[in-house]
C-alpha cells in the first residue's frame, strides 16, 4: 500500500494526532477523577498534578495541531472547486454538492464540523492554562476541579463530533 501526500496528510490529520488526542483526554480524565484530598497523600497530590498538568497541556497542544492542520492542510484539498467536465470523485466537495441524497453531508456536516472543531481547542487551552495556575489547590477546591473537569469533558465532546462528521464525509467523498 502507498500513501500519496493527500492521504499522508489526513493520516497525521485524523488517526496520528486523533489518537494522541484521545490518549491525553482518557489520561486527564483518569488524573481529573483521582485527584481528591480524601483520596491522596501529599506526595500522591504532587504525583497526580504532575499526570494532569501533561494530561491537559497534551490535549490542547494536539487540539490546537490537529484543527490547524485540519484547517490549513486537509480543508483546502477538500474545498478545490472542480473545473467543467472535471471527474467529481476527485474533487469532495463539488461531488457531495452534484448529488442530492449526500449534499446535506456538506450543507450541514462539513459546515458544523469546521466550525465547531474550533472550540475543542480553546476549551482545552482554558482547562490547561487552569490546570496549570491552580495545581495542588485543585485537590482542594472541587469546585473549581468539577468546572475544568466539565469543560474538559465539552472540548473532547466537541472535539468527537468534529472527528465523527469527518469521518463519515471522507467515507462519503474521499480526499483524492
Amino acid at each position: 500500500m502507498q500513501l500519496g501526500n493527500h492521504e499522508a496528510w489526513a493520516l497525521v490529520h485524523g488517526m496520528f494526532l486523533g489518537g494522541i488526542f484521545l490518549l491525553a483526554f482518557s489520561g486527564g480524565l483518569s488524573a481529573f477523577y483521582g485527584y481528591r484530598r480524601q483520596w491522596l497523600t501529599p506526595a500522591g497530590i504532587r504525583e497526580r498534578i504532575v499526570r494532569l498538568d501533561i494530561g491537559t497541556s497534551v490535549m490542547a497542544v494536539v487540539a490546537w495541531l490537529t484543527v490547524l492542520t485540519g484547517t490549513w492542510v486537509v480543508y483546502p484539498w477538500y474545498r478545490t472547486p472542480a473545473p467543467k467536465g472535471a471527474d467529481l470523485h476527485n474533487y469532495p466537495r463539488a461531488y457531495l454538492l452534484a448529488h442530492p441524497l449526500l449534499m446535506n453531508w456538506h450543507n450541514f456536516g462539513m459546515e458544523w464540523k469546521e466550525h465547531i472543531a474550533w472550540i475543542a481547542p480553546i476549551l482545552a487551552t482554558v482547562v490547561a492554562i487552569g490546570v496549570l495556575y491552580y495545581e495542588r489547590r485543585l485537590a482542594y477546591e472541587p469546585g473549581v476541579r468539577r468546572l475544568l473537569e466539565g469543560i474538559f469533558i465539552a472540548a473532547f465532546v466537541t472535539a468527537a463530533i468534529a472527528g465523527a462528521f469527518g469521518a463519515l464525509i471522507t467515507k462519503a467523498a474521499p480526499i483524492p
